[in-house]
């Protein structure tokens, strides 16, 4: 008989469904926290939670019997998936479950925002009639601005080319054939698009490059009057610059369901005209909660009878043994896939993957999705690992393929991954020194040696006297520390065209950079942050 513990409220059709299932016995206790949730964790052989409890790693110390935990939902922040994963615990969530609750509470926002019903609704209380006071603006000939068109963000545009509004959308994994399906069309970067819209929403995860992704800098583009949403993620938003935005009359207004800091029970914002907010409502519709619980509880069911894993955050549906004997060429593909991310900064196309040498006889399916688990992860508003991250680059209209061959090259084993961006194409070839020393051994044509992890500095410049001691002193004024550095030739030849390598200590500023790009000679940089050495995805983690 497997024990299934509930640790947070959910719809009682998922409660039904457990009811009836055999061999399978639950219990509910919400509110555990400490001790009380580490014993009833221990007592139990899988989990079902939604946002409410933390479950640390604290809380899974010295566990030998749990086997999965599922969050009725989409985000698992509340979850140590490393610390699961070291114990052997899968960790599933239930992806589309809130999808049109919070598409349709994102055009709730753009709406009540727009005919002021919150204020107007406000002045009725209070006794008065302000007919004038709050004349609003239609949607319809509107130009809304999308940035991240997953699950959500494409049902948001559907939504809106409905209402008659010109959609522009950001996602730099969308394909043109998925773009014109929708309605939307595709912007090349988020400057591009903040001049032309007259709306704003954003429907990305908030990572390391997302974080104040609209700051000043960015509202300063905007066309004055413009209306910002935000029902994705608190922090995407730098919440001192909309205070600002609004008080300047740069922004015509703003609508808020999540915050930097939650829950948020007070905020400049709240008391400002052209500003609605709720408190983190996007997913909570009676349907959303039944079509999470339900798909909870199933997930649980087809894990704990059948062995069935679907939706895993933190590993993959494959033998553990097969997994840790791959644990290095693994990082490596992860790896080149997070470079390529930051590195083409274009909308993919289409990806294609070379495997050479020793490395081709693994399974290469497996290394194909961890590299487009990296290519995808700080895209997406959902967690990636290889054990979803291919199908979701199909549901983005990516073209995917795959070339063997066993015979080895100037190295032992290599792997080429290259991404299409409507018209270029950006390429990388890697390969792993010893067990754990991803090596970046060619980009595009220039052959290199660089170290694959921390923060790189990629500038491409004229092979010509002095000026990689000009790179140097620029970022040693700023106080930059370069840990590693390498140059690559395109030819082999002096004079043509070169690529530097700099690996850093730390995230260099923006003024270093544009210092950098007034050299005569440089012509582009890119800046890639990369995982610390030896740091591996939570999916992998525990068993290297």
């Amino acid at each position: 008989m497997h024990r299934v513990i509930i640790l947070d409220d959910v719809a009682q059709e998922g409660l039904d469904l457990l009811e009836a299932a055999d061999g399978i016995e639950y219990e509910i206790h919400t509110g555990l926290k400490g001790d009380e949730l580490r014993q009833a964790l221990a007592e139990a052989d899988g989990a079902v939670c939604r946002s409410g409890v933390k479950i640390t790693a604290e809380a899974m110390e010295g566990n030998r019997r749990l086997k999965a935990i599922v969050r009725a939902g989409v985000g698992t922040d509340n979850i140590d998936k490393v610390a699961a994963t070291r114990h052997g615990i899968v960790v599933m969530n239930t992806p589309a479950g809130n999808t049109l609750s919070t598409a349709e509470h994102t055009f709730a926002l753009m709406l009540g925002l727009s005919r002021n019903i919150a204020a107007a609704h406000q002045s009725l209380q209070a006794g008065r009639w302000d007919r004038k006071q709050y004349m609003g603006t239609q949607l319809a000939d509107k130009t809304l601005g999308i940035i991240g068109l997953g699950r959500i963000g494409q049902e948001v545009a559907l939504r809106a080319v409905a209402f008659g509004m010109h959609v522009l959308g950001y996602d730099p994994f969308l394909s043109a054939a998925t773009a014109t399906k929708l309605g939307v069309d595709k912007v090349e970067s988020v400057a591009e698009m903040l001049p032309q819209v007259d709306y704003l929403t954003v429907h990305t995860p908030l990572t390391p490059e997302t974080k104040h992704l609209i700051g000043k800098r960015e509202i300063e583009l905007l066309k004055p009057g413009a209306r910002l949403i935000n029902a994705a993620r608190g922090g995407i938003y730098d919440e001192a610059a909309l205070v600002e935005g609004l008080q300047s009359g740069k922004l015509a207004g703003v609508a808020l369901d999540v915050y930097e800091s939650e829950p948020c029970k007070d905020s400049p914002l709240f008391a400002m005209p052209g500003v609605l907010c709720t408190p983190h409502l996007g997913a909570s519709t009676e349907e959303a909660q039944t079509l999470v619980a339900v798909e909870a509880v199933q997930l649980l069911i087809r894990y704990l009878t059948t062995g069935e894993v679907r939706h895993a955050v933190n590993t993959a549906a494959v033998d553990p043994k097969t997994l840790r004997s791959m644990v290095g060429t693994l990082d490596v593909a992860y790896r080149l896939g997070r470079l390529l991310a930051q590195w083409h900064g274009a909308a993919a196309v289409s990806c294609q993957l070379q495997y050479r040498g020793e490395v081709a006889t693994q399974n290469t399916q497996l290394l194909t999705a961890s590299f487009c688990a990296g290519l995808l992860e700080q895209a997406l508003d959902e967690d990636v690992n290889i054990v979803n991250s291919v199908l979701l680059m199909k549901e983005r209209g990516i073209q995917l393929t795959e070339q063997r061959d066993t015979e080895p090259g100037e190295f032992s084993s290599s792997i080429t991954a290259s991404v299409t961006s409507e018209g270029e194409i950006w390429s990388a070839t890697a390969t792993l020194f010893g067990k754990k020393m991803p090596r970046l051994i060619r980009l595009g044509p220039y052959r290199l040696d660089a170290y694959l992890d921390g923060v790189l500095c990629i500038f491409k410049h004229q092979d010509v006297p002095g000026i990689i001691g000009k790179v140097g002193t620029v970022f040693g004024a700023h106080r930059i520390n370069i840990a590693q550095m390498c140059v690559g030739r395109e030819q082999s030849t002096p004079g043509g065209t070169a690529v530097g390598v700099l690996n850093f200590d730390a995230f260099p500023p923006q003024a270093a950079i544009d210092e950098v790009l007034k050299l005569p000679a440089i012509q582009t940089v890119h800046l890639v942050q990369l995982p610390p050495t030896g740091q591996l995805p939570a999916w992998l983690q525990g068993l290297a």
